[in-house]
């Protein structure tokens, strides 16, 4: 949510905050700026709307030169989306220049405070009014910008990472973190600083993470100081090398970053089982799982934490660990878990899953369950998030970077981690024979190929697409371990191309949902052979009584179903356990086709954000 991109160095700013900030569009926005030094003044520009149009904004009303930049993209929370509340934000002097990623919750009782001394706000923000904060206290005599930067955040109450400069000491960047990402790239003489880092991967490998409640100064010529905002000590930064690449970030000649994320499924399961699943060994890998069987195998049960998409992987999980390993499992929505007052036991294991692994309401539930004494698993798939560091262990997914706001690998990544957890844990407790097991880890090895199998089938879901384009509702069906994959399926319609879909499991259909069914309601049926096949054939019939119009995914060869629905989409026969790996496949295609044919903006759609880093 929001994107921060900072430079200081010996290259031209304004290219490298301009397309950093269009790398950075997939975090969602509503409004951008930029802000560059070039050695004189501070050209500020930003406005409503795209990085485009800032870009075609800057390049004709300010100049562009300067080494010193900072530019931002914001998702509006205090004050409308307009050009005065876009980022960045002057002090009343002139002199300090902020961005701001997140939300000062005392905002008001500060602002009131800096009125009563004598200060302006020209914007309805609570952003303004931290820049100013800091330069009323660096007014003390002898406070320089850091120590300014510091003794203001400990005045605040809420989430930030922010960037600050002072034109009149412009060989500096000062910046910190409680609760939003923010990384800096170390080049050669230069330093780069971004919400996360694929707006500097093409000119260095070299990051470091900030970690919460941590502030630095970034100097030139300097090496950089880390320190507690709280109590002033120095940390030291611990220099990561990244994993990604530039073409990873790129749409590789697809018209979408979905669609490319999409097809990218059969490589990232691939990568994700790939080391920690020996099929010929008959075995499975997982350090993190590995070195702390004992917590899993003696839980009175697990607790899975998540937020959307990742809370949908979280109800598969629950299938799979009660089926095979039987262990008792609970799936919480973060951001009810942390505030209902859960009962919470040092025998209890947390795992907490999270694409971008900075989700705002799924770190307070791993803190949460942390302070009740329970054991935290992390699963996300950005190394050197802060999930990754807050858990006590953790598997990441191999998806590699996801850019499309509408989650697709994420949620088969994740779901391929927990397989192989549950399969681990399921041999361990001796639930799984060990014939069994290596049916299970064969399958599972055709996972990928059977995906490409079902991806040959997007010309069909295409011209399904076309008859449903104009739909206002749609429903989708599934039972047992399909169920959260029509809940995924219904989640992935409404957020792209924005059609009122809703799931449920199919045997509730007569509880309520069957009430909307008529021949303008569309309703998709998961209907694979494995699982309840019969009843689902039944529910079938009886939309077809009310003339709903059917689409059913449904296992290859099958015919009965064929005969009743008004189209048919075929995968590849697997285990029941692994289906959703499949059935999930072309509902993705048919919301993505669905929203392209609808002109939506399938990569950015509105008001979301891919990592929701506040509440």
């Amino acid at each position: 949510m929001c994107g921060i991109v900072g430079y200081i160095g010996h290259r031209d700013a304004y290219p490298i905050i301009i397309k950093g900030l269009q790398r950075l569009e997939y975090r969602g926005y509503d409004s951008a700026g930029i802000a560059l030094y070039d050695g004189n003044e501070i050209n500020l520009s930003k406005t409503k709307g795209k990085v485009e149009d800032l870009k075609s904004i800057s390049e004709n009303t300010i100049s562009l030169a300067g080494y010193l930049g900072i530019g931002h993209t914001r998702w509006a929370t205090h004050g409308v989306p307009n050009d005065v509340n876009s980022h960045p934000h002057y002090s009343n002097s002139g002199d300090l220049v902020i961005i701001h990623n997140g939300i000062i919750e005392n905002y008001e009782s500060l602002k009131k405070e800096l009125i009563n001394r004598g200060y302006k706000f020209e914007s309805d923000t609570d952003t303004e009014v931290l820049v100013n904060l800091i330069e009323e206290v660096k007014k003390q005599e002898g406070v320089k910008l850091g120590k300014a930067v510091q003794m203001a955040l400990n005045q605040v109450v809420g989430a930030y990472a922010i960037a600050v400069f002072d034109k009149k000491k412009p060989d500096e960047i000062v910046v910190a973190r409680l609760g939003s990402p923010l990384a800096i790239g170390v080049g050669e003489g230069e330093f780069f600083i971004a919400s996360d880092a694929s707006p500097f991967i093409e000119f260095t490998k070299n990051a470091l993470y900030l970690e919460d409640g941590e502030m630095a100064v970034v100097r030139l010529g300097k090496e950089i100081k880390l320190r507690k905002i709280k109590d002033d000590a120095i940390t030291y930064p611990m220099i990561q090398e990244l994993q990604m690449n530039l073409e990873e970030i790129e749409k590789g000649g697809y018209d979408h970053f979905m669609l490319k994320e999409i097809y990218e499924q059969p490589r990232a399961i691939k990568d994700t089982y790939r080391g920690r699943m020996l099929v010929n060994e008959g075995i499975i890998k997982m350090s993190g799982l590995d070195q702390h069987m004992e917590k899993f195998l003696n839980a009175n049960r697990i607790i899975i934490v998540a937020c959307g998409t990742s809370w949908h992987a979280g109800l598969v999980a629950e299938y799979i660990f009660e089926d095979l390993a039987r262990i008792p499992v609970e799936v919480e929505y973060a951001s009810e878990f942390r505030y209902r007052n859960p009962v919470i036991t040092e025998n209890d294991v947390v795992i907490a899953i999270s694409q971008s692994g900075e989700t705002a309401d799924t770190l307070a539930a791993i803190k949460l369950a942390k302070e009740n004494g329970a054991f935290v698993f992390g699963v996300c798939n950005v190394v050197g998030s802060s999930i990754a560091r807050e858990t006590h262990a953790g598997a990441y997914t191999h998806a590699g970077p996801e850019i499309g706001v509408a989650s697709t690998k994420a949620f088969t990544t994740q779901i391929t981690v927990l397989t192989l957890v549950a399969l681990k844990l399921a041999k361990e407790k001796g639930e799984l024979s060990e014939d069994q097991f290596h049916q299970h880890l064969i399958e599972l090895e055709g996972i990928p190929a059977k995906v490409e199998k079902t991806l040959e089938g997007n010309p069909l879901v295409e011209i399904i697409a076309e008859d449903y384009k104009d739909s206002d509702n749609c429903l989708y069906l599934g039972r047992g371990y399909n169920f959260p994959v029509a809940l995924e399926g219904a989640l992935k319609l409404k957020e792209i191309s924005y059609i009122h879909a809703e799931g449920y499991p199919a045997a509730e259909m007569k509880h309520g949902p069957i009430a909307l069914i008529d021949e303008q309601m569309p309703v998709i049926v998961i209907a694979t052979r494995k699982g309840h096949y019969e009843k689902v054939v039944s529910n079938i019939q009886e939309i077809k009584s009310r003339k709903g119009k059917i689409i059913a995914i449904v296992t290859e060869g099958d015919e009965q179903v064929r005969d009743l629905a008004d189209h048919v989409i075929e995968i590849p026969e697997t285990f029941e356990s692994l289906s959703p790996l499949l059935t999930t496949i072309p509902l993705q295609l048919l919301s993505y086709h669905i929203a392209v044919m609808r002109g939506c903006n399938v990569d950015q759609p509105r008001n979301l954000a891919k990592s929701v880093t506040v509440e």
